[in-house]
């Protein structure tokens, strides 16, 4: 939390200094303000797809992304977290503050679970994976978003371990970037992070290589 105070601090300062170096009068920010009100806009903003069909298209995404998406009823995403994990062999798990409050369910007995106060980076990367909740989730980019919220946390423990295990709600899965976007404004300024499937990247000649930037592996439960 500290560092993403620091960051947020820091972010401030730097858009001060360039607002003061440019000496933007109110005039001027009118100005800006309708010539951006008079771009077109002829891109896809609204969903086209049914909700079947919505959560088919983010379910493909995933999978092509090389995720593991499974769907579980309402009810019954304890039971599915704990088969995941155990087919997964995973034990010592770090989760956000609120992550049962956010599910509406308990967490799964037989596994350890360990709440984040600001765990280090070391003691996170003892653990054999995290598991959060979600905010939205993307039907065209295949895209989860996570936001520094009870049950999603910190941005860190999504990072650090090599295993990530996310719960998707059904009703936050949106078809388009806009109407996620939509949905983020209220919420703009916390810290937010989008996952399109495990971490991965490539060289100059073209070698994937997994795990980079963040977890290798990801398992989205779909929860409808």
């Amino acid at each position: 939390m500290g560092a993403e105070t620091t960051a947020g601090s820091s972010r401030d300062e730097v858009l001060r200094r360039i607002r003061a170096a440019i000496a933007e009068t109110p005039a001027d920010a009118a100005a800006i303000r309708g010539e951006w009100e008079t771009i077109p806009r002829t891109y896809k903003q609204t969903a086209s797809l049914d909700r079947a069909a919505i959560l088919g298209m983010l379910e493909d995404r995933l999978r092509d992304y090389d995720a593991t998406v499974v769907r579980a009823n309402a009810g019954e995403v304890s039971a599915a977290i704990a088969g995941i994990l155990a087919e997964r062999g995973k034990r010592r798990l770090v989760v956000p503050v609120g992550l049962a409050e956010a599910l509406g369910e308990p967490l799964p007995a037989g596994f350890e679970f360990a709440t984040d106060h600001g765990l280090t980076t070391a003691e996170l990367d003892s653990f054999d994976g995290v598991v959060t909740a979600s905010t939205v989730a993307i039907a065209e980019t295949g895209t989860i978003v996570l936001q520094n919220v009870p049950g999603q946390g910190r941005r860190a423990p999504t990072l650090v371990p090599d295993y990530h295990l996310c719960v998707v709600r059904a009703a936050d899965v949106v078809e388009t970037v806009p109407e996620a976007m939509g949905q983020l404004q209220g919420t703009a300024s916390l810290a937010t992070t989008f996952v399109s499937g495990p971490s991965a990247t490539a060289d100059i000649e073209m070698t994937r290589i997994k795990g980079v930037h963040g977890p290798r592996f990801l398992d989205v439960i779909l929860s409808t």
